[in-house]
């Protein structure tokens, strides 16, 4: 049985240190830094199995335009312990220290081509998205993101929102398409798209690969075409006053489905 915890000592942070390279493949952040940060406002939260951690996310205390948030840093899952609602778990027991602390928003960034983060960050969480940000940590080496811009959705988590609290949602029922999935007889797909001005419609909908990772692995052009086709359709419709709030999953692609940020019931200030 999977339990979640708050981390908070040296010896916790070391078991964090060897989660990250097993899931990254890359040095770990030093035990200094995220001892510091728990210490000062910042949550670090496992999921252990028996004395094994199998899952963890972090963050550290933000400030920027006089308001200060949760920033989650990371958030990282024993390849073997996925699709079992961890991530979920984690996110949640973040939440509620978060607010114990005094949070009302969470912030981290995750890329828009992964739709599992996806679906959990925006259709599980009740995130939303209304920044893009290109090439995000510059040119990346680990196994998910080596070959590719580094581009990233910005989630903000109105914590104390009735869109979190209380499931608020808006009506989302026949979304406008921005492109058509194409999937060729190699099994390969691209986005056909025609521009993206005038964007006037209520709800829009935005098809994406369901395995991005299996599609760079067979195609890196092919995955570069889909990250500039989202990158454009994104910057496209954040520009235009909308937001990224579900992520829907069909038999043979998935669908991000954007709404006027207006719509959501966020309370208050929305930045």
């Amino acid at each position: 049985m999977v339990f979640i915890k708050e981390l908070t000592t040296l010896e916790e942070m070391k078991q964090v240190q060897v989660l990250e390279e097993k899931v990254w493949q890359m040095p770990p952040l030093p035990t200094h830094q995220t001892l510091t940060a728990v210490k000062h406002g910042g949550i670090m939260v496992g999921a252990y199995d028996g004395e094994t951690l199998v899952g963890f996310s972090y963050g550290f205390g933000a400030y920027k335009q006089g308001k200060s948030y949760l920033c989650s840093h990371m958030l990282g899952i024993d390849e073997a312990y996925r699709s079992q609602q961890i991530g979920e778990r984690l996110k949640q027991a973040q939440r509620e220290i978060a607010l114990a602390k005094g949070y009302d928003l969470m912030v981290w960034t995750y890329d828009p081509l992964e739709t599992r983060n996806g679906y959990l960050n925006l259709t599980k969480l009740n995130g939303i998205c209304d920044t893009y940000i290109e090439n995000c940590y510059g040119e990346m080496q680990d196994g998910f993101n080596k070959g590719l811009p580094s581009d990233r959705f910005e989630v903000h988590w109105h914590l104390k929102a009735p869109y979190v609290e209380h499931n608020i949602q808006p009506t989302i029922e026949q979304p406008v398409y921005l492109g058509t999935f194409v999937q060729g007889e190699d099994g390969l797909c691209t986005l056909s798209s025609e521009s993206f001005g005038n964007l006037t419609e209520d709800v829009y909908a935005l098809p994406v690969p369901i395995d991005f990772q299996s599609l760079k692995t067979r195609s890196q052009q092919d995955a570069m075409h889909w990250r500039l086709a989202v990158r454009k359709a994104c910057t496209a419709l954040f520009t235009a006053g909308y937001a990224a709030v579900r992520l829907q999953q069909r038999e043979s692609w998935n669908e991000y489905i954007f709404v006027k940020k207006e719509m959501l019931a966020l309370g208050g200030k929305t930045s």
